[in-house]
């Protein structure tokens, strides 16, 4: 599966490892992904998701009905 957050769309990014004598190679940048999951009241059913950190946060504040509507209508959400 890919590294990429099912509700923020968070992806690998690439950039440059800068060494001291300036040279420039590539690497990626990947997020922190957590498999976790989460209990959703409306479905009585238990949802597994691959989330980054900040999903989770954005979870624990919002609550995750909030967070999946919210992920729906910026058209983020891959489940």
């Amino acid at each position: 599966m890919a590294k990429v957050c099912q509700l923020t769309g968070k992806k690998t990014q690439v950039g440059n490892n800068v060494s001291h004598a300036n040279n420039k190679t590539k690497r990626k940048f990947y997020p922190n992904l957590q498999t976790k999951r989460f209990y959703l009241q409306s479905e009585d059913a238990w949802v597994t998701l691959k989330v980054s950190a900040k999903a989770i946060r954005t979870i624990n504040k919002k609550g995750f009905e909030a967070a999946l509507i919210q992920a729906a209508r910026k058209g983020t959400l891959s489940v």
